[in-house]
């Protein structure tokens, strides 16, 4: 392509990507004026345009215009000077005439369409629906009273994606079902032929990258910026990394801005991620931000009966009941204690009784290796964000005590250590503060949905140290 070409195809795609505001304002009527080896020269309608261009929006233009001509290019800004006509026409008298007797005068004018409706995208095929879980539809996911309001709301955006809920944040503890409401919000869209994509974060993170090193950037964009649907998952940890909160805060304007939907999920509400950019954080709570909760008792019983029923398995309803009783408020632990059942039965031709099934969950909840003190201190620490010398402080403000209680507890479950050894470990409480916090995390673990999601959080990272 020759310079004009290439400054035409950077000029619709900076349309496609300012706000229309932006855009309008300083860029609408911009033509190439010269090139100057890597200097491109632009010329646009006043002083007021240069200096918009110049300071404000030059890294825009000038990323957007090296990504088309597959190079670094630096820019110019210059008023373009339109030529004064040498003598008068017919449209000069037009123009000279009274307001009123002029517009009399025109012919019906239509109105135009706008840019982004003239440019024909390709024809791309269907997305491969090997990203997504099978299992992960609306009809599999049981919500229960407590996260009834999270389903409707996901089955609304499913069914018009774009509208209402734009964008649709769910966030939660680990394993309660944010990624089957993302899947099956995705799973809806594509039946009805509708581009979706749903990538964990760190994929999307992993495409930057490989976009920047192979220097196919505008194909990366062009990917996420085409779709009709955006799914994200764990977007927290997009936070603290510069390049993909900038990319990902373009390709969120660009959807949101032609009414593309957009749904993320996350571990904590937006207004907790601290180390996310403001501008991210207020765009995350301008749509409806919503917390699904862990299952109740009935829930999680419902929850065992269909899978039962899925692998042709009999349970008695005192098993289900026993298993949703004893089990953690957590689906994911919840689906690995019925998968050891299901394997025992399968496995042993075992009948599951009350007492095998209280063993199996023993079994269950049991660490496959010993936990130290030390460990413990430093998983709930870093969690909290706190240090190891704070929980064993003499600090007793509210997060440091709730954290350190917490500690205490856990330390108390996966570990050998006495209550002796445990104040000990925590700048020489005694055994009966030790014992004291103990209960308390108990009692907050069954009037706090938040609380025992945290709880439940830290134990499963207790579990997968190595």
């Amino acid at each position: 392509m020759n310079a004009q070409e290439l400054w035409k195809t950077a000029y619709h795609q900076l349309e496609l990507q300012l706000d229309r505001a932006s855009f309008e304002t300083w860029l609408r009527g911009a033509s190439l004026l010269a090139v100057d080896g890597d200097v491109f020269v632009i010329g646009v309608r006043n002083d007021y345009a240069r200096e918009m261009l110049q300071h404000r929006l030059y890294r825009n233009v000038r990323r957007v215009l090296s990504d088309v001509t597959g190079r670094p290019v630096e820019l110019r800004f210059e008023v373009n000077k339109a030529p004064v006509p040498q003598m008068a026409t017919k449209e000069d008298a037009l123009v000279q005439m009274p307001l009123f007797q002029f517009m009399a005068r025109q012919e019906p004018i239509e109105t135009p369409v706008p840019l982004h409706q003239q440019i024909l995208r390709p024809e791309r095929a269907p997305l491969p629906d090997s990203d997504l879980n099978g299992k992960y539809t609306f009809e599999r996911f049981i919500p229960g009273n407590e996260n009834q309001m999270v389903f409707a709301a996901a089955q609304a955006v499913a069914d018009m994606p774009g509208g209402t809920y734009n964008p649709f944040f769910i966030y939660g503890g680990v394993g309660l079902g944010k990624t089957h409401l993302l899947q099956a919000i995705a799973h809806r869209c594509r039946m009805r032929n509708q581009r979706a994509i749903y990538v964990p974060s760190e994929v999307f993170i992993n495409d930057l990258v490989d976009a920047i090193r192979q220097k196919t950037t505008a194909m990366f964009r062009d990917k996420y910026r085409s779709c009709d649907v955006l799914l994200v998952d764990d977007i927290q940890f997009i936070a603290g990394k510069e390049s993909s909160q900038e990319e990902f805060f373009h390709t969120f304007n660009a959807l949101y801005t032609f009414n593309k939907q957009v749904v993320l999920a996350s571990d904590r509400p937006p207004r907790d991620l601290q180390t996310l950019e403001a501008r991210l954080r207020s765009r995350f709570e301008g749509g409806l931000v919503i917390d699904i909760q862990a299952p109740e008792l009935e829930t999680r019983t419902a929850i065992l009966y269909q899978w039962a029923k899925e692998s042709n398995v009999s349970l008695q309803p005192s098993t289900c009941e026993m298993i949703a009783s004893k089990a953690r408020t957590n689906v994911r632990e919840l689906e690995g204690i019925f998968n050891q059942i299901v394997a025992t039965i399968r496995l042993s031709g075992s009948t599951i009784t009350p007492m095998l099934t209280d063993d199996i969950l023993d079994g269950y909840r049991r660490p496959r290796h010993r936990v130290t003190l030390k460990q413990v201190l430093e998983t709930v620490a870093g969690y909290h964000g706190l240090s190891i010398e704070d929980l064993a402080g003499p600090k007793r403000n509210g997060p440091i005590n709730q954290a350190r209680q917490i500690a205490m507890f856990l330390a108390r479950e996966y570990t050998t250590a006495s209550l002796p050894q445990i104040g000990d470990a925590f700048g020489g409480r005694r055994h009966s503060t030790v014992l004291h916090s103990c209960s308390k995390v108990e009692e907050e673990i069954q009037t706090s949905d938040a609380y025992a999601g945290v709880v439940n959080y830290l134990r499963e990272r207790l579990v997968k140290l190595k």
